[in-house]
């Protein structure tokens, strides 16, 4: 193992030396070969991302590799903070936007699990005003060739089954072309059309379900998939089922089992030292990077886009999947919840105008199980990888999937908007190009 970096003082070389210790943290260490990885086809990974760096289009990345529970690969790359001097250590402090998901879908299920909850409830049995809400339906005048919006009543309530698999009805105001909808959310705090930070973190949770539940929902319940705030309101069901704050339970029922110091959030101000930073312009679009605040607590926390975490931690949340739910002799799922989870629950039923592969990779061959993109087989995705591996990503950079056929798993932390999907699709070839057995 070593650490690739852009040319910097020896001063701060030596410092990785220092930093690379924490690697040990993540999980047992590998030579690659004994689990079946080539070492030298390992060096194209290297040599790849050191070449972003050298190009500045990537400002900094960490990338971990295990495999059988074994960490085979793990490399920084360039810097923690462009506008400073520090190369980028391994246990750098990443937002990590959308891989919030799959963290507040555990915690989920662990209430599930203990009977607490049942994927068939509706979600208004918790929350005040989500079993009535309407849904915004679209109407094509051809005559006039525009789109006419109508509301109507919902054909049923919205489960927590539909906000696990994102088929409740609600939207990012970003995303959605709904147009009644999307400017309801603009007016309620739920976003800002020219922000690119995550504004709701503003919002308590009692704002957050009181603007939502006055809002129309942009499909019928069941209907479609579509990406929106729903892991969010997961995450006042959470609240509410717990009686904990979202961050509390997670940081008794997950982060401390399994050994993530550094997830959360926010960050305190003695570690926000390790704040991995973006360029201040993306060289993709020239347009300002502005990721959210993480130097303080957030009025709510955000199980859809609000966590921050490290490689090692995600690394160690990775494996607690792939293992079936159990690292280190904690289980925090069973075995079967953990394939449910990584199931497709989409099924042929509901639509999908925009599959979760094409979302987050830019290519077709995924479905939605629980929290995860799920791969539905071995063709189809312009990527290798294996079917029933599932994964998700951030906004801000960051990825990962789990991949049970291989026992493996694999981690990309960066804080490079732009090109993004470009990098998922790079890391991931990569990993799979330089397994040879």
């Amino acid at each position: 193992m070593h650490t690739t970096i852009k040319t910097l003082p020896a001063s701060i070389a030596l410092s990785l030396l220092v930093a690379s210790s924490a690697w040990a943290q993540a999980l047992p260490t590998a030579d690659p070969e004994s689990v079946g990885f080539s070492e030298q086809r390992l060096e194209r990974m290297t040599e790849a991302f050191q070449r972003e760096i050298d190009e500045d289009r990537l400002p900094g990345a960490v990338v971990m590799i295990a495999r059988e529970g074994k960490l085979v690969y793990s490399e920084t790359f360039g810097a923690q903070d462009p506008d400073g001097n520090e190369a980028m250590p391994s246990d750098a402090i990443f937002r990590i936007y959308s891989m919030s998901k799959p963290l507040v879908s555990v915690a989920a299920m662990i209430l599930v699990e203990e009977g607490e909850l049942q994927l068939t409830d509706p979600v208004g049995k918790y929350l005040p005003g989500f079993d009535e809400l309407p849904v915004s339906e679209p109407t094509l005048n051809e005559a006039f060739a525009r789109v006419t919006y109508e509301t109507v009543p919902a054909n049923r309530p919205m489960t927590v089954h539909d906000l696990l698999r994102h088929t409740a009805g609600l939207a990012y105001g970003e995303l959605t072309r709904n147009a009644p909808v999307k400017e309801a959310y603009g007016q309620a705090g739920l976003y800002q059309p020219d922000g690119r930070g995550y504004e709701a973190r503003q919002l308590t949770p009692e704002e957050q379900v009181e603007a939502l539940a006055e809002i129309p929902l942009v499909h019928q319940p069941g209907t479609v998939w579509e990406y929106s705030l729903a892991s969010d309101v997961l995450g006042r069901v959470v609240e509410e089922v717990s009686g904990m704050r979202l961050s509390a339970f997670l940081e008794e029922r997950v982060f401390e089992p399994l050994g993530m110091p550094d997830t959360g959030f926010w960050v305190p101000g003695d570690n926000l030292g390790r704040l991995a930073e973006p360029f201040d312009t993306d060289p993709a679009t020239g347009q300002p990077h502005d990721l959210f605040d993480v130097d303080e607590q957030p009025a709510n926390d955000s199980g859809g886009a609000g966590a921050v975490s490290t490689a090692t931690d995600y690394l160690r949340f990775s494996q607690m999947l792939v293992n079936g739910g159990e690292l280190d002799g904690e289980q925090i799922l069973s075995p079967a919840t953990v394939r449910l989870m990584a199931s497709d629950h989409l099924g042929d039923a509901i639509e999908a105008p925009l599959s979760p592969g094409e979302l987050l990779l830019g290519t077709p061959g995924y479905t939605f199980g629980l929290g995860f993109g799920v791969r539905e087989g071995a063709g189809i995705a312009g990527i290798p990888g294996s079917p029933g591996e599932f994964m998700w990503a951030g906004y801000g950079g960051t990825y990962f999937w789990v991949d049970p056929e291989e026992a493996l798993v694999a981690v990309l932390m960066s804080q490079q908007v732009g090109y993004r999907a470009h990098y998922r699709r790079m890391f991931k070839t990569l990993v799979y190009q330089a397994m040879i057995e």
